[in-house]
C-alpha cells in the first residue's frame, strides 16, 4: 500500500515537471520536418566524410527544399598518452571536435553556431595493423556520437520554434 502511495506521488510530481517529448507528431511535427530541411554541406578528409554520411542518415532529408545548411569543420586527432619503459607509446586518444553553423539559406544568417565533440581511447599493440584498425573503430564510434550530438542540438533548435535554445553552463563545458 505503501509504495503504491508513493508510486502516485511520484507520478503527480513527474506530470508538472513541464518535460515535453523532442519528436512529438513524429513525421509530421514542427522538429522533424525542420531536420528533413537541414542539407550537410561537404566535409573534409575521412573523418568529414563518416560525420557526413552519419548526419544524413540522422537527419533524413526528404524530397523537400532545404531550408538550411549544416556547416561543419572538424578538428581530428590522435595523441600519445602511456609510454612505456623502451619510450614506445602504449596508449593513444583520438579526439573529434566539431564546430558547426546552421545557416538559414533564405537569409544567409547564421542561426546557430555551437560546437561537439567526443575522444577514445586506444590501446597500442605490437602489431601495426591491429592499432590502425583500432584507430579507424574510434574515429567511426566519434563520428556517430559527434553526429548525434550535432543532430540532438539542432532539435532542440528547432523545439524552440527557430531560436537558439538556452544551453546549460555544464553542457556548454564539455562540447555539446
Amino acid at each position: 500500500m505503501r509504495a503504491a502511495a508513493l508510486l502516485c506521488a511520484a507520478a503527480l510530481a513527474l506530470s508538472g515537471c513541464g518535460l515535453k517529448p523532442l519528436y512529438s507528431g513524429g513525421a509530421g511535427g514542427p522538429v522533424q520536418t525542420m531536420l528533413a530541411g537541414v542539407q550537410v554541406a561537404p566535409i573534409e578528409g575521412k573523418s568529414g566524410w563518416l560525420v557526413s554520411n552519419a548526419l544524413r542518415d540522422r537527419l533524413q532529408a526528404g524530397d523537400t527544399t532545404p531550408r538550411y545548411r549544416l556547416e561543419v569543420q572538424l578538428d581530428d586527432s590522435i595523441a600519445g598518452l602511456g609510454v612505456r619503459s623502451d619510450d614506445s607509446v602504449a596508449r593513444e586518444r583520438r579526439a573529434l571536435r566539431a564546430r558547426y553553423q546552421l545557416v538559414d539559406l533564405s537569409s544567409g544568417g547564421v542561426v546557430l553556431d555551437a560546437t561537439a565533440g567526443s575522444d577514445a581511447g586506444i590501446d597500442v599493440v605490437g602489431s601495426e595493423y591491429a592499432t590502425i584498425a583500432a584507430e579507424n573503430t574510434a574515429l567511426e564510434r566519434l563520428s556517430g556520437i559527434v553526429a548525434d550530438q550535432i543532430v540532438a542540438r539542432v532539435a532542440r533548435f528547432a523545439r524552440s520554434g527557430g531560436k537558439p535554445a538556452a544551453v546549460p553552463a555544464s553542457a556548454g563545458a564539455t562540447g555539446q
